[in-house]
């Protein structure tokens, strides 16, 4: 199993989920099987329900988004 920059993924990793460019969910890769990269696994959301902002520390999601275009891994890999 190989995430879209070509790193391995193992369950319990802390992921980011992009579709269409942008980021659609984050939290924990499991219940993925080895052998399949495409619909395996599920993602356990870890996101407390208010969380404080420094704003120093954040980026808008379009930028992380332009930044994901810019390594070229906006787009999905042809399936196998």
């Amino acid at each position: 199993m190989h995430y879209r920059n070509g790193r391995e993924a193992k369950n319990g990793d802390k992921i980011v989920q992009i579709e269409n460019g942008k980021i659609s969910a984050f939290g924990v890769l499991h219940s993925a099987v080895p052998g399949n990269d495409y619909c395996n696994g599920s993602i356990a959301v870890v996101q407390q329900a208010n969380v404080m902002a420094c704003i120093c520390d954040c980026l808008h999601a379009d930028d992380v988004a332009a930044m994901i275009a810019e390594k070229g891994l906006d787009k999905r890999p042809e399936g196998k």
